[in-house]
Order: structure tokens, then sequence, then C-alpha cells
């Protein structure tokens, strides 16, 4: 039961989760790492006073881990108007870049060892064995810890620290190596070891440091992400076709904006109705996407440049004011609705009707008043329609 409600506590507030495991690894880290100098001192173990500087070294990548954690988890505000959840990925990156720097040294460190001065190779005694064996179990089981708190809470930067906490694990197991190497007359097996651990690391160094990169560059959602979206929107009532779909990453949320085209005579406010059901059933179903921008078009994209070319309201109803002048019935016009339809502009007129009007003349005017409005280049049609009182 304990366990269960730690995951709901998790999930429910994963900033203080993330802050809380990364405090926890600091002083972890803290205490192994003046405890394995102060042993690798006394035991004669070189390897084990490099592992403790190690582990306090690790207090950087945690004091870095634990304020991204803070300021990643804040709202929005003006100069961060899509959040500050990237403060986590520039962190992540950064602790790629010290797995593998940290990997770099095991490596170079090994080699020398190995080839250029045999003589500096350590000669550990019991106390370094069982310190390191100590700090293995210790840093292993934080290790697991923390991926537990990062995958409840769904943070690629407290994965990335767990991967740290084990990489202090891999070099106890080093230490442990070259100690028990040592002890078997194998004196070289510590460094064969660092090379293959170190080899390990850079592998998941590069793996977190390309990720963050591709983050950072707005790499989008996978194709068939992409694919699965598109066909869960072209589903929904009222959308005729899905295009133009972009996304990118904001740290373990997507971002996505996207055209849908609607029938063209649908209301603004329907339209609207049908871009809504579609930003929220791909929130719904898609548990990465926090926000989504919906573009709604009412035609094919190929006739974007002739309908940008048509004029908007205000020229044409100055065009339509003055081809009326003098037209009987002009003054009568209640609404002139706008169609932009395929490079052509259709035009709606909405006059007022009444049981006891002379129909034959109201017809005569509204006839008249259309053929006017048509007889404007950029106009293809024009209907009227009566509204009565």
């Amino acid at each position: 039961m304990s366990g269960r409600r730690s995951a709901t506590a998790i999930a429910e507030d994963p900033a203080r989760a993330k802050r809380r495991v990364t405090l926890i690894g600091g002083v972890i880290n803290l205490f192994l790492g003046c405890g394995k100098i102060a042993a690798g001192w006394l035991g004669q173990s070189q390897a084990l006073v490099v592992d403790g500087v190690h582990s306090l070294s690790d207090l950087a990548s945690d004091a870095l881990v634990y304020v991204a954690a803070a300021y990643g988890s804040q709202e929005a505000d003006s100069d961060h108007p899509y959040g500050h959840a990237r403060i986590e990925t520039a962190a992540t990156a950064g602790i790629g870049a010290v797995l593998l720097l940290v990997a770099a040294g095991f490596i170079y460190d090994a080699v020398q060892r190995l080839l250029i001065t045999p003589e500096s190779l350590w000669v550990p005694g019991w106390l370094a064995l069982g310190v390191a064996l100590a700090s293995l179990v210790i840093k292993e089981g934080l290790y697991h810890y923390t991926r537990w708190v990062a995958y409840r809470a769904h943070s690629n930067l407290i994965h990335a620290n767990a991967w740290h906490h084990r990489s202090d694990a891999l070099s106890s197991v080093v230490v442990v190596g070259g100690i028990v190497g040592v002890l078997l007359g194998l004196p070289w097996l510590d460094a064969v070891a660092a090379i293959v651990v170190a080899v390990m690391l850079a592998h998941v160094g590069i793996t977190f440091a390309w990720r963050s990169v591709c983050e950072l560059v707005d790499t989008g959602l996978d194709p068939a992400q992409v694919a699965h979206i598109e066909r869960l929107v072209s589903e929904i009532d009222g959308v005729r076709d899905v295009h133009g779909l972009r996304s990118r990453h904001m740290a373990e949320e997507a971002l996505i904006d996207l055209h849908i085209q609607v029938d063209p005579r649908l209301s603004v406010s329907e339209g609207h109705r049908v871009s809504e059901a579609v930003r929220r059933r791909i929130i719904q179903d898609i548990g990465v996407v926090t926000e989504v921008l919906v573009h709604v078009d009412h035609e094919p994209p190929r006739w974007d440049e002739a309908t940008a070319a048509l004029p908007l309201r205000g020229v044409v109803e100055r065009d339509l004011h003055a081809a009326w002048s003098g037209v009987e019935g002009a003054d009568t016009v209640e609404r002139v609705d706008l169609h932009y339809m395929e490079g052509r502009l259709e035009v709606e007129l909405h006059l007022p009707w009444r049981p006891d009007c002379d129909a034959a003349g109201l017809h005569r005017r509204a006839t008249r008043l259309a053929e006017v409005a048509e007889g404007l280049a950029y106009v293809s049609a024009c209907r009227v329609h009566f509204i009565g009182r």
C-alpha cells in the first residue's frame, strides 16, 4: 500500500518528487564521497580516492538537476509563453556531456595504467574492498530508486540523473574489479573493466545528449505518431481533411499545430466548435500532447494565393455601396455575408420582408442589387435572402 501511495503522490506532484529524490541523492553523494576518500587514503587505494572525488563531483550534477526541476516546472510567463520545461532539456544535455567526460576520464586513466605506467597499478587492501562494495550497493540502490521516480514523474532529466548515479556505481565496480584482480594475481583486470564501463557510460551520455539536442532543435514526433494523429482527427465529425501537422517536444510534453478543412459554408462558431473538438480529442487520446493549435480552412491550400488576392470586407462594402449608388433598395440591406470560394468571392445579401410588402417590387429590387454586385470583377455570385419581420 505504501508503494501505491508513493506512486500516487508522485503523479499528483511530480515537481516535488523530483526535488526530493535529488536532495536524497545529494546527501548520499556527500557522505559517500567523503567516506570513500578517507577509506581509500587509509586502505592505500588510489582508485577509491578517485571514486570518492567522482562521488563528490556528482553533487554539482545534483545541484543542476535540483535547480532545473524547480524552475522547469514553473508556469508560463511573458518571457517563456510555452513554459520552462526546456530548462530540464538543457540540463539533461548537460548531464549527458558530464557522462561523456567521465567516460573519457576512465578510458584515459585505464589506457595510461595499462600501456604507459604499469608500475602505478593500484595495490589496495581489504578495507578498500569493503568500502567499494558498500558504495556499489548503495549507489545501485539509489539508481533504481531515482529511475523509479523518473518513470512515475515522466522526467528525462531525473532519468538522466539516475544514470549518473549508476555511473558512480559502475566506477565502484571498477574499483572492486581492480582489488579482486590484485588479489587473484591479475593486476590488469581493473583497467580492462574500466574501459568496458567507460564505453557503456559514453553510450548513455551520447543517448541523453542526442535526445536533448533533437528536442532543442524542434525535432517532431515520429512519423507513425503523426500518421496516428491524422487518422484520429480525420474521424471527427465535421473534418473533411487534415494537413500541415507540425509537432515539437517540450521536455516530456509535445506541442502540435495542424490545419483542418471543414465545409466552406459553416458558420464561424461551428467551425470553432469543430476545431475545439479536434483539440480536446488529441489531448485526451495522445498522452504526451499538452497543447494543440488548430487552424480551420474552408478549402484546399491550393487556393490560398488566389484567395489572398481578394479584397477584405472594408473594401468590398465600399465597392458595393459605390456600385449601388442610386439603386433602389440599397439602403434596406441589413447584412452582407462574404464567402471566399476557390479564388472568387460570393456575396449574400439579407433584406427585410413583411407579409404586407409588395412582393413583386421586393423581388425586382433584390434582382437589381444582385446584378450590380455581380458586376464587380471579383464577385462570382450574389444571392439574396429575405428576413421576415
